[in-house]
């Protein structure tokens, strides 16, 4: 499919102005296809050519100004329109489309659980397409309305208000000027939860098997929303810009939500069907709060073209977290960013797929490369970018930028120029140098830290490496004369550090601390290291910091000196071992926990020989029985029946024991139980969990574990539970199993292929560590067959291909070398080839780490 290049958008918009779709959907023609009637009304400014975007299944009729179009003329998607003449002019598309399964266009999907149907749209980039004709790009804005024929039982949502005609269709109210993107219907026989505030009709909506779910957590959802409404009305001087607010909680969703204005679409694992923890319950808050900001940042004032959409992304990611902890009980908000966003960051920034937080616009040709660049970049490096923004700015001043954004530019659009006018007009801070330093480059500095002592005074030399300004702060801590295993801060002050990279001296009376933590309180992007002396300390008493963000500053810091290189991974399992169990963030805990499983085990100790005496394999083994023994601590502290904070770290504890249990005993004896001895009860979630985990360990023979998959699948006749059983079916350690498997992930019949969370599922549990000598064999297919499979079911899927079913646990030379001939020889997909590329270097950071640990 050609991708629309941004020399031809800017021609286009020079060419045109848009000013109203009117848009006819029936969705009453059976399971596969749907039909799609477009009126554009346009008007021209000079003469010219131009064309359309429509990817239908078939094309039946197009009219221009009452005069027929050859459907024929149709190449691939784009129709030509030729000879248009100055003036006002009318464009008519009636189509036929096709239904996704990968959550572009307009998704499908039947629910297991009762048959019943729901479609949603995505339309993200330039997937509009798949559902209607438009001029597709993001500056072309223009008003919407819709019509919608659907199945009597059904309920029609859309971006606007909307209400049930006398002859059973839909009608929505005409959206304001907003971006084709952001069109959105959702419809099937939705539950709903409604409520009016602030004089606009709110509600969320799920489907009807989630329902009880929904109802139970629907207080809490609704107050969230209603006090981030409330907050954002008070730091932004521009009203909430539409006429109501759903939330729709959808099945088979790509991303965490899309902001689509007036509909947001959340992934519906946001409806907890199981037990959760709090630290979960604030994630699904954030997103929340993360969706709305974008009702002004993003839909109100949206980006020019997609080299901008740090503009959206980090916006929203920074106001998310920032108003969450302003608003709601979730006060550390910023503590979840530190643990379990940043080093997503950080890793991308590190790979060679950087690029800048705004890249610049020739890096940005096409909506293909501009697709690529939705990662830890444009989210977490971005939102990290603008804290330190307002750290050195000052509030007042960045949202009094921030309004003056939006009052310039509503409902258009506006480039990174634009944005930093506007803050430049609110400080005499030179912002546009700061954002050449921290916008236009890439990479990630590291702050150094050294530390002299000499009578009655201490010295803080600070190495930079890097080329961008930091106000941070930096935290000295010495032992709590009252609580020896705890610190005290003995003082936090503010530090400038330059650009130029040459070491910058602070001198400070008395002895030196016993630890000194750079960028305490986490408002700088950078990595940090440790003199000595300060390493030692927080080796032995990093649960005695007495500040979690601290603390989470310390442990990224940890994490980043595993990856290169520069502390051993057994290092990490110690301090792990010896401060979780003492740790009171919830967050912490989880993200310490996933990085020491998901990384240390399974890539950084791995070996391409299970379990053989005197290899590297047993310092896996060894790895997993420390998490296993650190699980039990957990659970002891835990005992006596569980509340608060305190369930949510007991569910946390027996995760863990499940994912890294070497045996079967304890998990299967729980299984039998239906509960862990104590508690909690298993519900969906954990009883998937232990059988996936048994089914990894060849538990038992492969008839009496499938017949238990089945069992299973039995009791949880959901979507979840058909995720649940492909994950353990083709984690079977058995090779007609895995044979299955892979024919369903790599199969070339469209209408048995996988969706997207099947797929993903069963990718997930196709690869285990336990497992190498049964999947080597399929390394070499893997990087043969997935060009082919992401070339014919589009980028999505190739993500999800690219991430999921990579085979990332095969930490092996010659895994690298497919790789790197697959991304020379086998032509990926632009999508396939960052993923891929991605993947390889971190197998390359893994074979280092591995080699230097096992030397």
């Amino acid at each position: 499919m050609p991708v629309l290049q941004r020399p031809e958008a800017e021609a286009r918009a020079q060419l045109l102005h848009v000013d109203h779709y009117e848009i006819a959907l029936d969705l009453t023609h059976g399971d596969e296809e749907f039909a799609s009637r477009t009126t554009i009304h346009f008007t021209a400014r000079t003469a010219g050519d131009t064309f359309v975007e429509i990817r239908p299944a078939a094309l039946h009729t197009a009219t221009l100004d009452g005069h027929p179009l050859d459907p024929a003329a149709l190449d691939d998607n784009r129709l030509p329109l030729t000879g248009l003449t100055p003036g006002p002019h009318e464009l008519r598309l009636d189509a036929t489309m096709r239904y996704s399964r990968t959550g572009e266009g307009m998704h499908r999907f039947t629910d297991p659980a009762d048959g019943e149907s729901y479609v949603y749209t995505q339309l993200f980039m330039d997937d509009v397409q798949r559902v209607f004709g438009a001029f597709d790009q993001p500056d072309l804005k223009a008003t919407f309305a819709l019509t919608v024929t659907a199945p009597p039982t059904w309920t029609v949502l859309a971006n606007g208000r909307t209400e049930q005609l006398p002859d059973g269709t839909w009608r929505t109210a005409t959206t304001p000027r907003i971006s084709t993107y952001l069109v959105a219907v959702a419809g099937g026989p939705w539950h709903s939860v409604r409520t009016e505030h602030a004089g606009l009709p709110f509600g969320i909506h799920c489907r009807a098997s989630l329902a009880p779910h929904l109802d139970t957590d629907a207080e809490e959802i609704l107050d969230l929303t209603r006090r981030c409404y409330d907050r954002y009305h008070q730091i932004f001087q521009e009203p909430y810009p539409f006429d109501s607010y759903d939330q729709a909680f959808v099945p088979e969703f790509n991303a965490g939500a899309m902001e689509n204005p007036g509909l947001v679409t959340f992934r519906d694992e946001f409806v907890f069907r199981s037990a959760v923890t709090d630290t979960e319950r604030q994630t699904r808050g954030m997103v929340i709060a993360h969706e709305m900001a974008h009702m002004w940042f993003g839909d109100l004032v949206t980006l020019q073209w997609w080299d901008d959409i740090w503009l959206n992304e980090s916006f929203a990611e920074y106001m998310g977290y920032q108003v969450l902890s302003e608003a709601t009980r979730f006060t550390d908000t910023w503590t979840d960013f530190a643990i379990a966003r940043k080093g997503w960051g950080y890793d991308a920034d590190q790979r060679p797929s950087t690029h800048p937080v705004a890249p610049a616009p020739q890096d940005v040709p096409d909506t293909a490369s501009a697709l690529l660049n939705f990662d830890g970049i444009s989210y977490a490096k971005g939102a990290s970018a603008l804290r330190q923004l307002v750290a050195w700015m000052g509030e007042k001043d960045f949202l009094a930028g921030i309004n003056d954004h939006f009052a310039r530019h509503r409902f258009g659009n506006a480039t990174l120029a634009d944005f930093i006018d506007s803050l430049a007009r609110s400080t005499d801070r030179d912002v546009h140098a700061w954002a050449e330093r921290w916008l236009r480059t890439t990479g990630v500095d590291t702050l150094t830290p050294a530390v002299a002592e000499e009578p009655g005074t201490w010295h803080l030399d600070i190495a930079h490496t890097g080329d961008r300004p930091h106000r941070i702060a930096v935290g000295a801590y010495d032992p709590d004369p009252d609580q020896p295993d705890r610190l005290a801060l003995r003082d936090r002050f503010d530090v400038d550090i330059p650009a130029d990279g040459h070491p910058t001296r602070h001198t400070f009376p008395k002895a030196a601390p016993a630890l000194v933590v750079l960028n305490d309180g986490d408002l700088t992007y950078a990595k940090v290291r440790f003199d000595a002396a300060s390493w030692e300390t927080a080796a032995r008493a990093l649960s005695g910091l007495p500040d979690p963000l601290t603390r989470a500053v310390v442990w990224n810091a940890a994490r980043d000196l595993v990856r290169d290189g520069e502390l051993p991974p057994t290092a990490y399992l110690d301090a792990a071992r010896t401060h979780l169990p003492h740790e009171t963030d919830l967050a912490i805990i989880q993200g310490v926990l996933a990085f020491a499983r998901t990384q240390i085990a399974d890539r950084y100790l791995a070996s391409p020989t299970p379990h053989a005496p005197g290899d590297p394999s047993t310092a896996r083994h060894t790895a997993l029985t420390t998490l296993t023994a650190l699980s039990r601590d957990l659970l002891r502290r835990t005992e006596g029946p569980g509340h608060g904070p305190e369930a949510g770290l007991r569910l946390t504890a027996v995760r863990a024991f499940i994912d890294s249990a070497t045996g079967p005993e304890s998990i299967q004896e729980w299984l039998h139980d239906g509960s862990v001895p104590g508690g909690p009860d298993l519900d969906h979630e954990l009883r998937w969990r232990i059988l996936g985990r048994l089914a990894t360990l060849g538990a038992a023979p492969i008839d009496e574990l499938d017949a238990a998959i089945a069992a299973e699948l039995a009791r949880d006749q959901s979507a979840t539970g058909q995720e649940g059983a492909a994950r353990c079916r083709a984690a079977l350690p058995d090779p007609a199993a895995k044979q299955a498997a892979w024919e369903a992930l790599f199969t070339t019949d469209e209408d048995s292929a996988l969706s997207n969370y099947l797929f993903t599922a069963t990718a997930a549990g196709f690869w285990a560590p336990e497992q190498q000598d049964l999947l080597r064999p399929y390394v070499a297919r893997y990087f043969a067959e997935v060009p082919a499979l992401a070339a014919r079911r589009g980028p999505a899927l190739a993500k999800a291909a690219g991430r999921y079913a990579f085979p990332a646990v095969l930490v092996e030379d010659a895994t690298l070398r497919h790789g790197e001939r697959c991304l020379a020889e086998g032509d990926p997909t632009p999508a396939l080839r960052r993923t891929l590329d991605d993947q390889l270097d971190d197998l390359r950071r893994a074979l280092k780490v591995l080699t230097a640990n096992a030397s």
